[in-house]
């Protein structure tokens, strides 16, 4: 009878025979798979995304037209030193906002209609 643990490691049970001289080195092979195709379609396209937001999130100036990540429009009217903008979301209106709250994939889907506009 099988128990958990072989079952999870796809390990043989003891005294099972025809198996060849790989023992373990099939199942370090299989874990070994399984780390490398989490890192490719997991990890990686996170810290890939990661840091194209805080790209974003860096070259953001004055005049910029952004959406924060609760759906606020507005424009950048000033930077401040501690992380914050000022955002004037209508005329005489200002939010201030931390810059980790500025959703990039809102704001270029918003500003895209308006780039092919121009074209």
């Amino acid at each position: 009878m099988y128990n958990l643990l072989n079952v999870l490691l796809m390990t043989p049970q003891q005294g099972a025979g025809g198996q060849g001289g790989f023992g373990g080195m099939g199942s370090l092979l299989f874990f070994g798979g399984m780390i490398l195709v989490m890192w490719l379609f997991m990890i990686r396209p996170q810290t890939k995304k990661a840091k194209l937001q805080k790209q974003f999130i860096d070259n953001l100036k004055e005049g910029d037209k952004i959406v924060t990540i609760a759906g606020i429009h507005g424009k950048v009217k000033k930077i401040n030193e501690n992380n914050t903008l000022q955002i004037e979301v209508s005329p005489g209106t200002f939010f201030t906002v931390e810059r980790s709250a500025i959703s990039m994939e809102y704001t270029n889907a918003v500003n895209k209609p308006a780039e092919e506009a121009k074209k």
